[in-house]
């Protein structure tokens, strides 16, 4: 009897339970059901001509004739609208400009083209290229605002870089010091025209910007991240512009500041520069910037790194990379990361444009020092210095050498200028270099 019962007992749990099974199974199949009508009902409910509606709001030409208004800049600000409209449209027109003077014109188009077209990305609207997580984003992140990028240029450059002709004529290198004029000038400028009111730049902002007149973009970014990281942006956009441009900016300059029978003027090499001088020379540089002014030896030891690699003839791979694969590597990452900061909202600003100004006075100013500075070193008793090899004491490595070069041939086709404004050009980096430390020691 107990056994009986514990069957039918049994028997009925079973009975339960798949007729629960069951009554869940049909009441899931009533919502599946319900729920793929209600989907169905919602997409036959879509008109089409709505589909097509809501593409076109994602559209380019939309975003431009007609912003959004909850698209922001790069940095999260909220933009205006001419910057979400009319301003990406000019900032896209001068994009075409660079392509044109570096296709073209082949005005410096390995560092041209690269930020060019960063600009034209970052001028793109909705897709925000240039933002946080945007690549035009990272790359800025990950080797300009933390210096990485200069460094490396800095090596690569050391890696390319004769100090022969300085060797040969040491005096050259007043040349390259009296370029640096254009720093300071522009400094004491600033601070003037900020003291009277018309700029509200603060003095280290002001040091971060004088440093434009080296036309030296590594040593820019390098001081703007140490003294003014909130323009560095700017500062990186004016430099490598002016370094692009020294083949429009120079010339007029140094043709109005010479005569007909100064362009003429020839030179020759003093004498022979030995391998052991060319060995003891980058480390000598090294330590005296050690002793002396610690704060430069970032971009020195880096460039002092590249020569001695260089000039060491042992660790030929070495040298080769640093002139070819990771100089041109990074040339091309830096060049799109300043072409970001050419986003419409960010460039097209009162105090960009004011940057930009400064700039070009503080790299005109030191063209001009350096000419006037072999000019008056014509004055004394010795070997005579062509004027136009003074205008390559900017550190625009070798843009600001082959200018000179050129100018002179337009009056001589069989005067060679290269190598001797090598001389002041080589100076130049190495004084751009102190002046950044001497500023940062100075105001950081």
């Amino acid at each position: 009897m107990k056994n009986i019962v514990i069957k039918l007992l049994a028997s009925m749990m079973l009975f339960a339970f798949a007729f629960s099974a069951n009554a869940v199974a049909s009441e899931h199949e009533q919502v599946s059901t319900k729920a793929s009508a209600h989907q169905e009902e919602t997409y036959q409910s879509k008109p089409f001509s709505e589909m097509i509606t809501g593409f076109l709001k994602s559209t380019g030409v939309v975003a431009l004739v007609s912003p959004r208004a909850d698209e922001l800049s790069a940095t999260g600000e909220q933009m205006s609208d001419f910057h979400k409209g009319l301003g990406r449209v000019i900032m896209i027109l001068v994009t075409f400009l660079l392509f044109w003077l570096a296709i073209a014109k082949g005005f410096e188009p390995l560092l041209l083209l690269p930020i060019a077209f960063g600009g034209l990305l970052a001028n793109i609207p909705i897709a925000d290229i240039a933002g946080p997580h945007g690549f035009l984003g990272v790359i800025y992140q990950a080797g300009l605002s933390n210096e990485l990028f200069p460094i490396i240029i800095f090596m690569g450059v050391g890696a390319m870089t004769d100090f022969g002709p300085l060797l040969s004529n040491p005096k050259t290198a007043l040349l390259g010091g009296a370029a640096q004029f254009g720093i300071f000038g522009t400094l004491v400028g600033a601070v003037v025209l900020a003291h009277y009111g018309f700029v509200d730049f603060t003095l280290k902002q002001a040091s971060a910007i004088s440093i434009i007149g080296g036309a030296d973009g590594p040593t820019s970014i390098f001081i703007a991240t140490k003294l003014s990281p909130e323009l560095l942006g700017a500062i990186a956009v004016a430099s490598y512009s002016y370094m692009a441009m020294v083949p429009i900016i120079q010339p007029p300059i140094m043709k109005a500041l010479t005569t007909e029978k100064e362009r003429k003027m020839r030179m020759t090499t003093l004498r022979h520069v030995s391998r052991l001088e060319k060995l003891v020379f980058p480390v000598l540089v090294l330590m005296l910037a050690i002793l002396v002014l610690p704060e430069s030896t970032p971009l020195i030891g880096a460039f002092m790194f590249g020569n001695f690699l260089k000039e060491s003839g042992v660790v030929e791979r070495l040298n080769d990379t640093l002139q070819n694969a990771l100089i041109n590597i990074t040339t091309i990452f830096l060049g799109l990361g300043v072409g970001s900061k050419l986003a419409a909202d960010q460039f097209l600003v009162p105090e960009t444009l004011f940057i930009m100004v400064l700039g070009i006075i503080a790299f005109s100013v030191g063209t001009a020092a350096g000419v006037l500075m072999a000019k008056l070193m014509n004055l004394f008793p010795g070997h005579k210095i062509n004027p136009l090899i003074g205008s390559a004491g900017v550190s625009a490595v070798p843009m600001a050498a082959r200018v000179s070069n050129k100018v002179g041939m337009e009056y001589d086709r069989t005067n060679m200028l290269l190598m001797h404004a090598m001389g002041p050009n080589v100076a130049g980096v190495i004084g751009s270099a102190v002046a950044a430390g001497v500023l940062i020691s100075l105001y950081q």
